[in-house]
């Protein structure tokens, strides 16, 4: 097993911990040298060693190390740890970006004549994937509709080597019983992958769920602060190592400024997400009695068709919400530009808030047909609450609504 598999050998830091304590501390005791408090920004392309013999142990796994920055850096392994612990995982290794995360993934571990079953609204890119670049390769994949656990059940039956999950879903916060559906998966002899970048590991641990992966888009709530892109992959460490081995060969590595960032932002983690998930049930709360407002999409309300599975399998239902405007794409357009307290852009998990179309963030590589079969209105708005106060950003929605 290579170095970006390898557990722990400091797995006493916070693994039996509450997840605050452990955004804090967890994954870094390894990584400090002379006496300094932060992990190290390691700049090094290759690493040297005195003599061959102790070169090729760590060459070959036999002992921890690291040989060319492409393959492992130590900054990017203590984000790896502190991910890793935060999910219960046994392994992690990491990613450029969550794009990077989740092509190398599904490229890692299916081959020509495969079937994987997932659902009709992931994520834009990925979806993409499945519709457009898997299919190339002879891998076929069959989306269902994500609020039939039935339909989804059923396709797996038929065979397939992998089931792939995100939840909730980006932009329409579907919730999918993870539990459920990995033993469905597992019935079958798949391997079940789930990206929990929406949830994030303060709300929801998909591994223990039943998943044999959880994936993250490290740029969004991981990072939090809007100026670090990341990627990471947890699970065993069988899966992880083929993951790995693919990511070291095509070259898709964790820059070590970007694990850095990432190290340091993971310590507010649990605070971001707890006033983020506090903020998001009042604004959800509150849009749903607003007449300029038709559906409002958030786990956490009990009208969301999916709360009950939310309620049992998430411990908060996080900081994004997506609301829908009778007036469609026009109404969007004429509300976005009045929003004085939310950013305009296609990203999301951020401390400031964050407003957008799925025309221009999720799902911009779509066409407007494609987003109507994903049951993605024009008219939908994607809306990542920051940790401003809620006050401030209800206030400032009420003002903004009023062109609608």
């Amino acid at each position: 097993m290579t170095d970006a598999a390898r557990p722990d050998d400091g797995a006493d830091a916070g693994e039996d911990m509450s997840p605050s304590t452990q955004a804090v501390w967890a994954g870094e005791g390894e990584y400090l040298v002379q006496a300094a408090t932060q992990v190290p920004v390691v700049y090094s392309c290759a690493y040297g060693y005195p003599d061959v013999d102790s070169w090729l142990d760590v060459a070959l796994g036999r002992t921890p190390g690291h040989i060319y920055s492409r393959n492992t850096n130590p900054t990017m392994r203590a984000f790896e740890e502190k991910t890793r612990i935060l999910e219960g995982a046994a392994a992690a290794t990491s990613f450029a970006t969550g794009m990077a995360a989740v092509s190398n993934t599904l490229f890692a571990l299916l081959s020509p004549g495969d079937r994987v079953v997932s659902v009709k609204d992931t994520y834009g890119g990925t979806s993409k994937l499945f519709l457009e670049f898997l299919p190339r390769f002879g891998v076929q994949a069959e989306l269902c509709d994500t609020d039939d656990h039935e339909q989804i059940e059923a396709a797996i039956a038929e065979g397939c080597a992998m089931v792939y999950l995100e939840s909730p879903t980006n932009p329409t916060l579907k919730v999918l019983d993870i539990a459920r559906l990995a033993a469905a998966g597992h019935e079958a002899g798949a391997v079940v992958v789930a990206d929990n970048t929406f949830a994030t590991p303060i709300n929801q641990n998909p591994l223990a769920l039943g998943a044999d992966l959880v994936l993250h888009s490290a740029t969004k709530f991981l990072g939090g602060h809007a100026d670090v892109l990341g990627g990471v992959v947890c699970g065993s460490p069988e899966l992880v190592e083929t993951i790995y081995h693919y990511r070291e060969i095509t070259g898709a590595t964790l820059d070590p400024m970007a694990a850095y960032l990432l190290i340091r932002s993971m310590k507010t983690l649990a605070l971001r997400v707890r006033q983020q998930n506090e903020s998001a049930l009042r604004i959800a709360g509150w849009l749903q009695e607003q007449p300029a407002v038709g559906v409002v999409n958030y786990p956490g309300l009990e009208s969301h068709p999916h709360h009950d599975i939310a309620r049992r399998q998430m411990r908060g239902y996080g900081g994004v919400l997506s609301f829908a405007l009778g007036g469609g794409f026009e109404a969007v357009k004429r509300v976005l530009p009045r929003l004085r307290l939310a950013h305009r852009a296609a990203n999301l998990g951020a401390v400031e808030t964050i407003a957008g179309p799925p025309a221009t963030t999720s799902h911009v590589e779509c066409t407007p047909e494609e987003r109507a079969s994903m049951g993605i209105p024009e008219g939908l708005i994607r809306y990542s609450v920051g940790i401003e106060d809620a006050d401030d950003l209800i206030a400032d929605l009420a003002q903004a609504l009023d062109v609608a």
